[in-house]
Protein backbone atom coordinates (compact mmCIF):
# COMPACT_ATOMS: atom_id res chain seq x y z
CA UNK A 1 0.00 0.00 0.00
CA UNK A 2 1.07 3.50 -0.89
CA UNK A 3 2.82 4.93 2.75
CA UNK A 4 1.32 8.44 1.91
CA UNK A 5 -1.91 6.95 1.65
CA UNK A 6 -4.36 8.31 4.72
CA UNK A 7 -5.12 5.70 7.74
CA UNK A 8 -7.46 8.00 9.74
CA UNK A 9 -10.40 6.59 10.64
CA UNK A 10 -12.45 7.80 8.32
CA UNK A 11 -15.32 6.10 6.26
CA UNK A 12 -14.19 5.85 2.52
CA UNK A 13 -17.84 7.23 1.24
CA UNK A 14 -17.04 10.34 3.71
CA UNK A 15 -13.71 11.19 2.43
CA UNK A 16 -15.74 13.01 0.10
CA UNK A 17 -16.85 16.49 0.08
CA UNK A 18 -19.23 18.18 -2.24
CA UNK A 19 -18.98 22.03 -2.85
CA UNK A 20 -22.54 23.27 -2.90
CA UNK A 21 -21.06 26.47 -4.85
CA UNK A 22 -24.86 27.57 -5.68
CA UNK A 23 -26.37 31.19 -5.59
CA UNK A 24 -29.32 29.83 -3.19
CA UNK A 25 -30.46 27.59 -0.62
CA UNK A 26 -33.01 25.89 -2.85
CA UNK A 27 -31.07 25.09 -5.83
CA UNK A 28 -28.43 24.02 -3.18
CA UNK A 29 -31.70 21.88 -1.38
CA UNK A 30 -32.47 20.38 -4.91
CA UNK A 31 -28.43 19.36 -5.51
CA UNK A 32 -28.52 17.32 -2.73
CA UNK A 33 -32.13 16.04 -3.22
CA UNK A 34 -30.77 14.39 -6.51
CA UNK A 35 -27.68 13.20 -5.18
CA UNK A 36 -29.32 11.48 -2.16
CA UNK A 37 -27.10 8.87 -0.27
CA UNK A 38 -23.90 9.70 -2.48
CA UNK A 39 -22.72 12.52 -0.87
CA UNK A 40 -23.03 12.30 2.75
CA UNK A 41 -20.64 15.38 3.66
CA UNK A 42 -21.78 19.25 2.47
CA UNK A 43 -19.20 22.35 2.11
CA UNK A 44 -21.04 25.11 2.39
CA UNK A 45 -19.57 28.61 1.63
CA UNK A 46 -19.59 32.25 1.19
CA UNK A 47 -21.98 32.31 -2.36
CA UNK A 48 -24.67 30.66 0.01
CA UNK A 49 -23.66 33.08 3.25
CA UNK A 50 -24.79 35.81 0.92
CA UNK A 51 -28.05 34.40 -0.73
CA UNK A 52 -29.66 34.31 3.01
CA UNK A 53 -30.85 31.09 4.74
CA UNK A 54 -27.25 29.84 5.38
CA UNK A 55 -27.56 28.45 9.03
CA UNK A 56 -31.27 27.09 8.24
CA UNK A 57 -29.73 25.14 5.17
CA UNK A 58 -27.07 23.89 7.64
CA UNK A 59 -30.07 22.99 9.92
CA UNK A 60 -31.75 21.04 7.05
CA UNK A 61 -28.52 19.17 5.59
CA UNK A 62 -28.05 17.80 9.45
CA UNK A 63 -31.77 16.34 9.55
CA UNK A 64 -31.08 15.00 6.49
CA UNK A 65 -28.03 13.08 8.09
CA UNK A 66 -25.54 15.23 6.20
CA UNK A 67 -22.12 16.79 7.68
CA UNK A 68 -21.15 19.75 6.94
CA UNK A 69 -18.00 21.98 6.57
CA UNK A 70 -18.63 25.75 6.87
CA UNK A 71 -16.02 27.35 4.38
CA UNK A 72 -16.15 31.31 4.80
CA UNK A 73 -12.54 31.62 5.35
CA UNK A 74 -12.37 33.96 8.68
CA UNK A 75 -9.59 36.56 8.04
CA UNK A 76 -10.18 39.28 10.14
CA UNK A 77 -9.32 41.08 13.72
CA UNK A 78 -8.35 37.94 15.59
CA UNK A 79 -11.44 38.75 18.63
CA UNK A 80 -13.62 39.29 16.02
CA UNK A 81 -12.93 36.03 14.26
CA UNK A 82 -12.86 34.27 18.07
CA UNK A 83 -16.57 35.04 18.45
CA UNK A 84 -17.34 34.22 14.90
CA UNK A 85 -15.92 30.81 15.81
CA UNK A 86 -17.62 30.53 18.90
CA UNK A 87 -21.24 30.96 17.82
CA UNK A 88 -20.83 28.19 15.14
CA UNK A 89 -20.21 26.24 18.13
CA UNK A 90 -24.00 23.96 18.63
CA UNK A 91 -25.15 24.41 14.71
CA UNK A 92 -24.10 20.92 13.79
CA UNK A 93 -20.92 22.08 12.21
CA UNK A 94 -17.64 19.64 11.77
CA UNK A 95 -14.94 22.13 9.78
CA UNK A 96 -14.67 25.69 9.45
CA UNK A 97 -12.02 27.35 7.79
CA UNK A 98 -9.52 30.28 8.87
CA UNK A 99 -6.64 32.50 6.74
CA UNK A 100 -3.12 30.95 8.19
CA UNK A 101 -2.55 34.44 9.96
CA UNK A 102 -0.77 33.14 13.10
CA UNK A 103 -3.00 35.06 15.60
CA UNK A 104 -6.16 34.26 13.47
CA UNK A 105 -5.15 30.94 14.31
CA UNK A 106 -4.82 31.24 17.72
CA UNK A 107 -7.72 32.80 18.28
CA UNK A 108 -9.85 30.84 16.12
CA UNK A 109 -8.39 27.47 18.03
CA UNK A 110 -9.37 29.13 21.13
CA UNK A 111 -12.96 28.83 20.68
CA UNK A 112 -13.21 25.97 18.30
CA UNK A 113 -15.26 23.87 20.87
CA UNK A 114 -16.59 20.56 18.82
CA UNK A 115 -15.33 22.38 15.35
CA UNK A 116 -12.68 21.23 13.64
CA UNK A 117 -10.57 24.77 12.58
CA UNK A 118 -8.81 24.20 9.11
CA UNK A 119 -6.07 26.69 8.54
CA UNK A 120 -6.12 28.05 4.16
CA UNK A 121 -2.49 27.42 3.59
CA UNK A 122 -2.64 28.55 -0.70
CA UNK A 123 -5.85 29.19 -2.08
CA UNK A 124 -5.47 26.50 -5.48
CA UNK A 125 -6.86 29.63 -7.74
CA UNK A 126 -3.41 31.00 -7.00
CA UNK A 127 -0.53 29.98 -9.10
CA UNK A 128 3.53 30.89 -9.12
CA UNK A 129 3.09 34.43 -10.28
CA UNK A 130 -0.19 35.42 -8.32
CA UNK A 131 2.20 34.55 -5.43
CA UNK A 132 4.80 36.69 -7.05
CA UNK A 133 2.83 39.10 -7.46
CA UNK A 134 1.83 39.27 -3.74
CA UNK A 135 4.88 39.30 -2.47
CA UNK A 136 6.24 35.89 -1.28
CA UNK A 137 9.20 34.94 -2.38
CA UNK A 138 9.58 31.29 -1.14
CA UNK A 139 7.94 28.85 -3.48
CA UNK A 140 4.92 27.34 -3.05
CA UNK A 141 5.50 24.11 -1.16
CA UNK A 142 7.89 25.76 1.63
CA UNK A 143 4.89 28.21 1.84
CA UNK A 144 2.87 25.63 2.31
CA UNK A 145 4.45 23.72 4.92
CA UNK A 146 5.44 26.59 7.15
CA UNK A 147 1.80 27.79 7.23
CA UNK A 148 0.62 23.95 8.13
CA UNK A 149 3.52 23.75 10.80
CA UNK A 150 2.04 26.99 12.56
CA UNK A 151 -1.42 25.97 12.10
CA UNK A 152 -0.85 22.59 13.92
CA UNK A 153 1.15 24.39 16.62
CA UNK A 154 -1.35 26.91 17.35
CA UNK A 155 -3.97 24.83 17.67
CA UNK A 156 -5.79 23.92 14.99
CA UNK A 157 -6.77 20.55 13.69
CA UNK A 158 -5.97 20.46 10.07
CA UNK A 159 -5.39 22.65 6.40
CA UNK A 160 -6.25 23.20 3.54
CA UNK A 161 -4.10 22.27 0.46
CA UNK A 162 -3.55 21.45 -2.68
CA UNK A 163 -2.89 17.58 -3.60
CA UNK A 164 -0.25 19.15 -5.53
CA UNK A 165 1.09 19.64 -2.59
CA UNK A 166 0.00 16.96 0.23
CA UNK A 167 3.25 14.51 -0.20
CA UNK A 168 5.29 16.90 1.14
CA UNK A 169 3.33 18.03 3.72
CA UNK A 170 2.71 14.60 5.11
CA UNK A 171 6.55 13.79 5.01
CA UNK A 172 6.89 16.97 7.06
CA UNK A 173 4.10 17.66 9.38
CA UNK A 174 2.63 15.04 11.83
CA UNK A 175 0.18 12.48 10.05
CA UNK A 176 -2.47 13.69 13.07
CA UNK A 177 -3.18 17.01 10.62
CA UNK A 178 -6.21 16.94 8.47
CA UNK A 179 -5.94 17.51 5.13
CA UNK A 180 -8.28 18.28 2.64
CA UNK A 181 -7.79 19.38 -0.90
CA UNK A 182 -10.23 21.36 -3.03
CA UNK A 183 -9.46 21.74 -6.54
CA UNK A 184 -10.51 18.00 -7.41
CA UNK A 185 -10.55 17.23 -10.92
CA UNK A 186 -11.45 13.80 -11.87
CA UNK A 187 -10.23 14.64 -16.08
CA UNK A 188 -8.10 16.99 -17.35
CA UNK A 189 -8.49 20.66 -15.78
CA UNK A 190 -10.31 22.76 -18.98
CA UNK A 191 -8.44 25.73 -20.51
CA UNK A 192 -11.59 28.32 -18.57
CA UNK A 193 -11.08 27.08 -14.96
CA UNK A 194 -10.43 29.35 -12.23
CA UNK A 195 -8.27 26.74 -10.32
CA UNK A 196 -4.64 26.86 -11.21
CA UNK A 197 -3.51 24.25 -9.10
CA UNK A 198 -5.43 21.01 -9.78
CA UNK A 199 -5.03 16.84 -9.20
CA UNK A 200 -6.88 13.88 -9.90
CA UNK A 201 -9.37 11.74 -7.11
CA UNK A 202 -6.29 9.13 -7.22
CA UNK A 203 -3.86 11.36 -7.27
CA UNK A 204 -4.75 13.94 -4.09
CA UNK A 205 -5.42 10.29 -1.58
CA UNK A 206 -1.83 8.74 -3.07
CA UNK A 207 -0.18 11.97 -1.68
CA UNK A 208 -1.62 11.43 1.52
CA UNK A 209 -4.91 13.65 1.48
CA UNK A 210 -7.49 12.96 4.04
CA UNK A 211 -10.83 14.46 2.24
CA UNK A 212 -11.28 15.86 -1.53
CA UNK A 213 -13.67 18.74 -2.08
CA UNK A 214 -15.40 18.60 -5.30
CA UNK A 215 -17.25 20.71 -7.09
CA UNK A 216 -18.15 21.71 -10.25
CA UNK A 217 -17.83 18.39 -12.09
CA UNK A 218 -20.94 17.05 -10.24
CA UNK A 219 -22.50 20.41 -9.82
CA UNK A 220 -22.59 20.96 -13.79
CA UNK A 221 -22.86 17.20 -14.68
CA UNK A 222 -26.22 15.81 -16.58
CA UNK A 223 -26.10 13.57 -13.83
CA UNK A 224 -24.99 14.75 -10.60
CA UNK A 225 -25.56 11.73 -9.09
CA UNK A 226 -24.22 9.16 -11.29
CA UNK A 227 -21.18 12.07 -11.39
CA UNK A 228 -21.05 11.32 -7.60
CA UNK A 229 -21.06 7.93 -7.64
CA UNK A 230 -18.06 7.76 -10.19
CA UNK A 231 -15.87 9.70 -7.50
CA UNK A 232 -16.96 7.44 -4.82
CA UNK A 233 -15.78 4.70 -6.83
CA UNK A 234 -12.45 6.34 -7.67
CA UNK A 235 -11.98 6.29 -3.95
CA UNK A 236 -13.07 2.89 -3.12
CA UNK A 237 -9.96 2.16 -5.71
CA UNK A 238 -7.58 3.96 -4.17
CA UNK A 239 -8.56 2.59 -0.95
CA UNK A 240 -9.47 -1.26 -1.37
Amino acid sequence: MNNLLSTKPIPDRERLIMALDVPSVEEAKTIVGEIGDSISFYKVGLELFMSGGYFELIKWLNEKGKKVFVDLKFFDVPETVARAVRALNGKGIEFATVHGNDAIMKAAAREKGSVKILAVTVLTSLDRGDLDDLGFDCDVEKLVVSRARRALALGCDGVISSGLEVSVLRKEIDNKLLVISPGIRPVENRQEDDQKRVVTVSQAFLNGTDYIVVGRPIRDALNRRESAERVQRQIAEVFG
